[in-house]
């Protein structure tokens, strides 16, 4: 049988990162090229209570289908929990729970883009957005990122240019604080800027922190969601970098009228999240596990970030760009522009060290000479070795250029 597939799939590309999990069974591969948390991180032995009680005290319900917009009294513990920790403000029936935040990225492009429409990213941007954005075949444009996050001169610029011509972008999608794959912050006067020029051009921002909570050092800039009066903000949250990703549980809050919109793409989807997970959530919130685990996961990750700077700076050749975030999971090393890291890629796959390309982060490929490092998952003596072969990869590569 020819089999007949939709059009939609034209735009639809493996990911770059997924296509790396190949090479994972190698036992000599350094990788740097996944975004996973370090199983240190993982709360197991509160887990096991949690379960042990949740099964005890709410089994039949654990066990049965959920709502669609997810467990009650979580909601109720995440609108605590995010006043507390980022100062916003939100009501249960401004909340709905999601398989991960990556569900809620393609629910949120489903609703606003129509085939064609333009959503505005940052360059580079997290890869997993480019996918979910392409699923609903939005024309995605990238603003360039310097150390203080996204360019909202050039931002606006490029709205200008669009309404002058009688359209507009559906929406800003920004990852603000230790951002992916750069692992910058934008600052608070360009955050402030931007919510302006949201009010100003009627475009929402989606807000995705992931890793808002992975802070080691440095002070605390406040979340774009939490300066909103207005109701601009989609703010998108996760569980997976601080409790487990493997409970594939996240969040967004917003407007109401957006919240319902999401309800039911979600139903289309799955009909509800794992309401096993909700409880085990729910109990981790409630009982202020959370608040003792992450302090623990910011030691862990400090130690790797600076391990990794460290390593950096006395291997790797004069040149090289790198960012130094404040916090997160990632790095971005940027070399001689007459180098492709796609290309050199393969180079350092012989070498039995990985990474993820500079290319798969940008909407349309439009860089190749950057990387992204992660350095929360490997072991701090791998991280060393792992250094030292692709500082080797990249002085074969200079050679070859030149």
């Amino acid at each position: 049988m020819e089999y007949r597939f939709s059009d939609i799939f034209r735009y639809i590309k493996p990911s770059e990162i997924r296509s790396l999990l190949k090479y994972t069974s190698d036992p000599e591969l350094i990788s740097f090229g996944g975004g996973m948390p370090n199983p240190e991180s993982f709360p197991i032995k509160e887990m096991k209570e949690i379960l042990n009680d949740v099964i005890d005290n709410y089994g039949k319900k654990a066990l049965q289908y959920g709502t669609t917009e997810g467990l009650d009294p979580l909601r109720d513990e995440l609108a605590k929990y995010v006043e507390k920790t980022e100062g916003i403000r939100a009501k249960r029936e401004e909340i709905i729970l999601t398989t991960g935040s990556q569900q809620a990225l393609y629910a949120i492009g489903k609703i606003f883009t129509n085939p064609g429409e333009t959503v505005i990213t940052e360059g580079p941007t997290y890869v997993g957005a480019i996918s979910a954005f392409n699923s609903n075949k939005a024309e995605m444009i990238a603003i360039d990122l310097d150390d203080k996050g996204m360019d909202v001169d050039a931002l606006e610029e490029r709205i200008r240019n669009f309404m002058a011509n009688g359209t507009k972008p559906k929406f800003i999608y920004v990852i603000p604080t230790f951002q992916n794959p750069a692992g910058t912050t934008m600052v608070l006067d360009r955050r402030k800027q931007l919510l302006e020029i949201s009010k100003r051009y009627e475009i929402p921002i989606v807000e995705d922190n992931p890793y808002g909570q992975l802070r080691y050092d440095g002070d605390p800039v406040p979340s774009i969601k939490s300066m909103d009066d207005d109701g601009n903000v989609i703010y998108l949250g996760t569980f997976s970098k601080v409790m487990a990703p493997g409970l594939r549980l996240g969040y967004v809050i917003a407007d109401r009228q957006i919240v319902e919109k999401i309800n039911l793409v979600k139903q289309g989807l799955d009909l509800a999240s794992d309401s096993l997970s909700e409880y085990i959530a729910y109990e981790y919130l409630k009982r202020g596990d959370i608040y003792r685990q992450i302090p623990k996961t910011v030691s862990l990750y400090r130690k790797k970030r600076d391990l990794m700077l460290k390593s950096i700076a006395e291997y790797f050749p004069e040149g090289v760009k790198y960012t130094k975030p404040n916090g997160g999971m990632f790095l971005w090393v940027s070399l001689d522009e007459k180098i492709d890291t796609t290309r050199m890629l393969e180079r350092a796959l012989k070498a039995k060290v990985a990474y993820v390309s500079g290319a798969a982060f940008y909407p349309h490929g439009e860089k190749h000479n950057s990387m992204r490092l992660n350095f929360t998952y490997s072991d701090d003596d791998k991280i060393v070795e792992g250094i030292k072969r692709l500082a080797y990869v990249i002085n074969e590569e200079m050679e070859v250029v030149e």
